[in-house]
């Protein structure tokens, strides 16, 4: 008998975050590891490219840019979206971060995200502290919702 390969838990508060290295829409290989010390990182998984809550939510993460950054925050979009298709995406919206591609599904994994059956992640956030710890997490119930900037925004002014 073939078992299905396990998804590993989810990274929970106080847990050190998986580190990765992902190809990102600026042409540069970003680490997760490369803020430790110097700002705090909001992962936000993401399905897919193009669909309509996506397209909603980054776009509103480029609207806020200047509110993350004054929260001392990157944020890192990722989707299974290949860096081509993330790049047209990008640019169609006039998005002003960069958006990460986990093509080969591995953080995605790692984090407890990925929906097997959709080959896709889930929508999900992960705060990470400066240290690089797991400080806040949330999963949506659904892949057609979303979080509020605004309650991003809280989350990370807890961090202060």
């Amino acid at each position: 008998m073939i078992s299905a390969p396990t998804t590993p838990p989810r990274p929970a508060p106080g847990d050190l975050a998986p580190d990765f290295t992902l190809a990102s829409t600026d042409a540069k290989a970003v680490s997760l590891s490369s803020f430790r010390g110097r700002k705090h990182v909001l992962l936000a998984f993401f399905p897919l490219a193009f669909t309509s809550v996506c397209t909603t939510e980054l776009c509103d993460f480029s609207t806020d840019f200047e509110r993350f950054q004054r929260g001392d925050v990157e944020v890192l979009p990722i989707s299974v979206d290949a860096v081509p298709s993330l790049r047209e995406f990008k640019a169609k919206y006039g998005m002003r971060i960069a958006l990460l591609s986990d093509f080969k599904r591995e953080v995605s994994r790692a984090y407890g995200v990925l929906i097997p059956d959709r080959f896709h992640s889930e929508r999900a956030y992960f705060l990470i502290d400066k240290s690089g710890h797991v400080v806040w997490r949330h999963v949506e119930a659904t892949t057609g919702e979303k979080r509020p900037n605004e309650e991003l925004l809280a989350e990370i002014a807890k961090l202060r």
